[in-house]
C-alpha cells in the first residue's frame, strides 16, 4: 500500500462528448431514491413514536438517535471502506438500512422502535461514506464537480420530494411508510449491485494493490483542512441551525404560523436547488475555491440576515440567499475532496472525517445556537452562525486551489506534514 497523496496521472478513460459513465448516473438514481425513501419516513417517525405512550422529548430522540449513531459509526465505516472497498460497504449500508427500516413497521414498543432506528443510522453512514467513495473513483477528473452537482441535486430534489410523498402515504397508515421505504432499499441495493457488478474489482474492492491515502497524509493538504473547517460551519448553519432555530423564530420574532418555516425551508432548498448543477460544471473548469469561497461568503450573510430581519419578504429573500449560497459551495468543496484522494486511491477514514466535521456541526450547532437565543437574542445566534461560514470563507482563502494545484505538489506537502 502506499501512504501518500495519489496524483491523477493516470486518468481514466474519458468520454470526449462529455457524457458521465452509466455507473455514475446509477449512483445518482439511488441517491435520489434513498433521499426520497428517507422523506416519506420523515413526517411519521415522530407520530409513531408517540403511538407507544412517550411524550415529546422520547419521540425526539427517536431521530437524534439515527443521528448520534451515524456519527458514532462514522470511523468504523471509513476502515471498512479502506478494508473491503467501497462497493461491498455501500451495498451492506443500503441492506441494513432496509432491513432496519423494515424493522421499524413492525416494533410492538418505543424501545424496539428506539434500536432499529439506531441500526438504521449505522447503515447510513456506511453508504454515505461509501458512495462518496465509488463517486470519486468512478468521476472523470475534468468532470468531478458536475458529478458532485448532479448528486447533490438528486439527493435535495428527493429530500423534497420525499415528504410531501409521505403526507400522503401516512394515509395509508403509519407503519406503511417504513415498508415502503425499506422495499425501496432493497431495489435500490439490487439495481446497485447489478449495474455496478461489471465494474473493476480490483480497483473497487479490496485489493492490496490499490494505493490508500490515510488520514494523516490527508491532514497534511491545506486544502483538505480548510474543507473540514467549511463541512462543520455548513452542518452548524445549514443542517443545524436553520433547521432547529427557523421554525422558531417565525413564530417568535416574525408573529407567523409554522406553516411560513416549512415555506421558508422549502425556499432556501429552491435557491440551492438553482445553482447546484451549475456550479458544480463551472468549478470543473474555473476551479474550487472561488466557488468554495463566494458560496460560503454569501450563504454567511445570508444566514446572519434571517436572525436581522423583522418581515417576512426580507426573511424569505434572505432564506433564498442563505441557499443559493449553499448550491455554489457544496458541489466545488465535494469535488475538492476528490481531487485530493485522486481516482485511483483509497480513502475511507478520510471521507469519513469529512463527514463527521459537518455532522459534529450539526450536533453542536442548534445546542450552543439555542444558549444564544435564551441569553441574547435570535439575532445574535443568526449572526453567530453566519460569521462560522465567513471564517471557513477565510481559511479558504489562503490555500491553493486543489483543481489548479499540481497533485505532485500536494504530494509533497503532504509528506512534510506527515
Amino acid at each position: 500500500m502506499t501512504d501518500a497523496v495519489p496524483s491523477d496521472e493516470d486518468k481514466p478513460d474519458e468520454d470526449k462528448s462529455g457524457a458521465l459513465p452509466s455507473e455514475i448516473w446509477v449512483l445518482i438514481s439511488a441517491s435520489f431514491v434513498i433521499a426520497l425513501g428517507f422523506g416519506i419516513v420523515a413526517p411519521a417517525l415522530p407520530q409513531f413514536a408517540t403511538e407507544f405512550g412517550v411524550g415529546v422529548v422520547a419521540a425526539s430522540a427517536v431521530i437524534s438517535t439515527f443521528a448520534m449513531m451515524r456519527l458514532l459509526f462514522a470511523p468504523a465505516s471509513g476502515m471498512l471502506v479502506q478494508k473491503l472497498g467501497e462497493r461491498p460497504v455501500y451495498l451492506a449500508g443500503l441492506l441494513i438500512v432496509a432491513v432496519s427500516t423494515g424493522a421499524c413497521a413492525l416494533a410492538q414498543s418505543y424501545w424496539q422502535l428506539l434500536v432499529f432506528r439506531g441500526l438504521g443510522g449505522i447503515g447510513s453512514t456506511m453508504f454515505s461514506v461509501s458512495a462518496l467513495g465509488l463517486l470519486i473513483r468512478m468521476s472523470p477528473p475534468r468532470n468531478r464537480g458536475r458529478v458532485s452537482g448532479l448528486y447533490a441535486t438528486s439527493f435535495l430534489m428527493g429530500s423534497i420530494g420525499g415528504p410531501l410523498l409521505g403526507g400522503a402515504v401516512v394515509g395509508l397508515g403509519l407503519r406503511a411508510p417504513f415498508v415502503i421505504y425499506a422495499v425501496a432499499l432493497v431495489i435500490a441495493a439490487a439495481v446497485v449491485y447489478f449495474s455496478l457488478g461489471h465494474v473493476d474489482r480490483a480497483r473497487t474492492e479490496g485489493d492490496s494493490s490499490v494505493p490508500v491515502l490515510t488520514f494523516r497524509s490527508a491532514l497534511g493538504v491545506p486544502a483538505y483542512r480548510a474543507a473540514l473547517a467549511s463541512n462543520f460551519a455548513t452542518g452548524w448553519a445549514v443542517m443545524g441551525v436553520r433547521v432547529a432555530l427557523i421554525p422558531l423564530f417565525v413564530i417568535a420574532i416574525l408573529d407567523r404560523s409554522a406553516a411560513v418555516a416549512a415555506v421558508s425551508l422549502a425556499v432556501f432548498a429552491v435557491g440551492n436547488a438553482s445553482v447546484l448543477a451549475a456550479a458544480g460544471r463551472s468549478s470543473d473548469v474555473r476551479g474550487r475555491k472561488p466557488f468554495v469561497v463566494v458560496g460560503l461568503v454569501v450563504s454567511g450573510l445570508g444566514t446572519a440576515a434571517i436572525g436581522l430581519t423583522a418581515n417576512l419578504p426580507l426573511f424569505m429573500i434572505a432564506s433564498f440567499v442563505a441557499g443559493v449560497g449553499s448550491g455554489l459551495m457544496t458541489p466545488a468543496q465535494q469535488a475538492s475532496i476528490a481531487d485530493i484522494i485522486g481516482s485511483k486511491a483509497r480513502g475511507g477514514p478520510v471521507l469519513s472525517t469529512f463527514q463527521m466535521s459537518a455532522d459534529v456541526g450539526a450536533i453542536l450547532g442548534p445546542v450552543i445556537a439555542a444558549s444564544v437565543v435564551e441569553y441574547y437574542s435570535y439575532g445574535s445566534a443568526f449572526v453567530m452562525s453566519g460569521a462560522i461560514l465567513l471564517g471557513a470563507a477565510v481559511w479558504w482563502m489562503f490555500v491553493s486551489d486543489t483543481a489548479r494545484e499540481d497533485p505532485a505538489t500536494r504530494t509533497s506537502k503532504a509528506g512534510e506534514s506527515s
